[in-house]
């Protein structure tokens, strides 16, 4: 299969991280449901984008060498207006500048706040034994104090995806446990299944994650993405 015009581009510039941004476009262009997300270069763009996509916005800091955004002050969530957004614009560019004042600035991006939901999360790695691994688990404080996630080798069956989400200990959850609104399984099914085809696809791609990815009753959509590149991957 053809290469990725960005993966190639992020070769030749001798990049191995994708920006957030970056890697939303792929997985878009790949058919993953993800957050509209634009990238603005001055305030004035932040500001017309962000009308364009209409309030409530988020701003992230967009640059390589900068992956832990809202550690580094690259993040203001639930902006509802253009002078929070001008706002936001100036702090995030002014703050990250004088932290790591030798970063490649790409811009900001400029993304709609998805509507509240069940927070899960799609990850990928490759073991030196059985090659690209897919990981499924709730998202937030389930995965990183819990680590309430299944795993499975790639390349993986409709039957396999499921498996993963009803074998988790939190799948009650997504069922709709004590009241809480059930979430759409099969389009949580066919994101796994589209992961796992992307990492088939491109074995240029060492690590992928989705983290959250917020599940509706009808629907699902990708909030974040990351995406790193193996280093001796050939194009």
């Amino acid at each position: 299969m053809k290469k990725s015009a960005t993966i190639v581009q992020l070769k030749k510039e001798g990049r191995l991280i994708l920006t957030e941004f970056e890697s939303k476009k792929f997985l878009k262009r790949m058919g993953i449901p993800v957050v509209e997300t634009r990238l603005a270069n001055t305030q004035k763009e932040a500001v017309l984008l962000s009308r364009k996509i209409g309030f409530p916005v988020a701003l992230k800091i967009s640059s390589p060498e900068i992956t832990h955004k809202t550690d580094s002050g690259g993040v203001r969530l639930s902006l509802n207006n253009m002078k929070e957004v001008k706002s936001a614009y100036h702090e995030i560019t002014e703050g990250v500048l004088k932290q790591y004042p030798n970063a490649s600035i790409q811009g900001v991006s400029v993304q709609k706040m998805a509507k509240p939901g069940t927070e899960v999360i799609v990850g990928t790695s490759k073991d030196p034994q059985f090659g690209p691994v897919i990981m499924f688990g709730l998202g937030g404080i389930f995965v990183e104090v819990l680590k309430d996630v299944s795993f499975r080798i790639i390349p993986l069956s409709r039957k396999d995806a499921l498996e993963m989400i009803e074998e988790i200990k939190g799948y009650p959850l997504l069922q709709g446990y004590r009241g809480k609104e059930s979430v759409d399984i099969p389009a949580l099914t066919e994101i796994i299944l589209k992961i796992s085809r992307v990492m088939e696809e491109h074995p240029e791609i060492k690590e992928l994650e989705l983290n959250p990815i917020i599940a509706y009753k009808k629907g699902a959509l990708a909030v974040d993405a990351r995406i790193i590149l193996e280093e001796k991957a050939s194009l």
